[in-house]
């Protein structure tokens, strides 16, 4: 196995055809083949499917390709240093479920580190997503929940993917709301005082399974729902139908203001706020930093 092998499979992946990798690496096309055929010889997997329309990457081969770009992207910082000295921004990236404490962890972080040295990125995306992200590289951390609804199914896609969860805060179930929404003073909520309001969940794209959502009780039968794709609509949809939405009640007002807050929900449910990793692999000092923001961030919210 070889740099350039390596580097030939990721052109043949973002590109998802042999010729169009073949005119970007300057090397002919039955080369380009013959050099990913020997590679997925040595290695024993099947990187790539080829049709008639083109070039997929296996399941396989995602895994693969992610500890690919990470070596190739380690060497390419080795050989800028070094050998072309170049001065080259250390990396660090995180994913996440919608959570504005998770966000203000990553600013403190960033606020210490600064940014003139390293190149930051935050994902807040969909729950299959950012197992996704962690698995294929794209990010270090992942943050994310589990209860006991979703757990052994999360648990097992974790292990599938070669992650591990580390519990962060253990959390009771609140209704976020704004503070204008005719239930906002009481001190605790039961799902029957819920009816007449708008469920707000987040959707999850083509993984809409309940064991994929961001809410507890994802089986409930709501009787009113709305679906919103980010965090700024849902903050919209709360003020304008009365709607709401099921959280761990770790709140950040300097991000999402004042206007809203969280009631205790009547209900023995709970959740674990956590993080994924890879496994095997040690955090950098910045993913170690940022967790210790998230966990300074989780401790002063309860």
């Amino acid at each position: 196995m070889t740099l350039a092998q390596l580097r030939y499979a990721i052109c043949v992946a973002d590109t998802h055809s042999m010729n169009e990798a073949s005119r970007s690496l300057f090397i002919s096309q039955p080369s380009l083949s013959t050099s990913i055929k020997e590679l997925e010889n040595e290695i024993g997997l099947e990187l790539f499917k080829r049709t008639n329309r083109g070039v997929t990457v296996t399941p396989e081969g995602e895994e693969f390709l992610g500890y690919a770009r990470q070596v190739v992207e380690q060497y390419q910082l080795v050989e800028d240093r070094y050998i072309e000295k170049k001065d080259v921004k250390k990396k660090f990236s995180v994913s996440m479920q919608h959570y504005t404490f998770a966000v203000k962890a990553f600013v403190e972080m960033v606020k210490q580190f600064g940014m003139d040295e390293y190149e930051f990125a935050v994902h807040e995306t969909k729950t299959y997503e950012v197992i996704e992200d962690v698995r294929n590289f794209k990010s270090e951390i992942g943050i994310l929940y589990l209860n006991d609804f979703n757990r052994k199914v999360l648990t097992k896609l974790f292990a599938e993917s070669n992650l591990e969860f580390w519990p962060i805060q253990d959390c009771g179930i609140y209704v976020y709301l704004w503070k204008g929404h005719p239930l906002a003073d009481k001190k605790e909520i039961a799902l029957e005082e819920l009816e007449d309001y708008p469920c707000l969940s987040f959707d999850q794209g083509t993984n809409n399974s309940f064991y994929f959502a961001e809410e507890v009780l994802s089986t409930y039968q709501y009787k009113r729902l709305v679906r919103a794709n980010d965090r700024a609509t849902m903050l919209n949809l709360m003020v304008g139908l009365n709607g709401y939405t099921l959280c761990s009640g770790i709140l950040c007002e300097e991000l999402n203001g004042e206007d809203y807050g969280a009631v205790r929900l009547k209900s023995d449910e709970t959740m674990t706020i956590g993080y994924l990793k890879r496994k095997g692999i040690a955090l950098s000092p910045l993913g170690q930093k940022y967790l210790e923001e998230l966990r300074a961030v989780c401790h002063v919210s309860q």
